[in-house]
């Protein structure tokens, strides 16, 4: 079993508007919910081994502001290809990971985030599934089980979906 986590970076600040897409920082709104999530991260032991993060300036301030909850094992890995990736793009980077890497963070943009987490679950609490379905909010986090131990066998529909958080509803 494979566990993957899809964070979407939390909220982006647009009060420079000359600012390129991908240099946009977080905004408090953002760096606020990080916090909310580190401390989800610690409480529920969240530990990927790897994370694979877009190169936007909002999706690596997520990641250092939520590091303090990893352990010392985690890899980052800034990876260009995953800035405006799809769900499928998404799904092909996955299928690339080394085996011996037992659970994977991607911190992403959507709509590349949701599509992957729709393409990937087929099973878990219905409310559940249709709120990832209907929206997949800044900050929020998906945990996906993976029924095999390869990701290069990571299919469509076959993943279980066992958690899905917005920092809203983080204390």
């Amino acid at each position: 079993m494979k566990l993957l986590y899809l964070l979407r970076h939390a909220k982006s600040s647009w009060s420079d508007p000359g600012l390129a897409d991908p240099e946009r920082p977080l905004a408090p709104r953002g760096r606020w919910a990080t916090t909310a999530l580190a401390r989800h991260l610690r409480r529920e032991d969240i530990q990927p081994a790897l994370v694979l993060c877009s190169p936007a300036l909002r999706t690596v301030e997520t990641f250092e502001r939520i590091a303090s909850a990893f352990g010392a094992g985690v890899t980052l890995l800034v990876d260009d290809e995953l800035y405006g990736a799809s769900g499928e793009e998404l799904v092909h980077r996955l299928q690339a990971v080394p085996e011996t890497v037992s659970s994977v963070m991607v911190i992403g943009h959507n709509p590349g985030l949701q599509s992957l987490a729709v393409l990937l679950v087929g099973d878990g609490e219905p409310r559940a599934i249709e709120r990832v379905r209907t929206k997949f909010p800044t900050g929020a986090l998906a945990t996906l089980a993976i029924p095999n131990d390869a990701w290069r066998a990571l299919e469509t529909g076959r993943a279980r979906l066992v958690g899905f958080i917005v920092p809203k509803e983080l204390s």
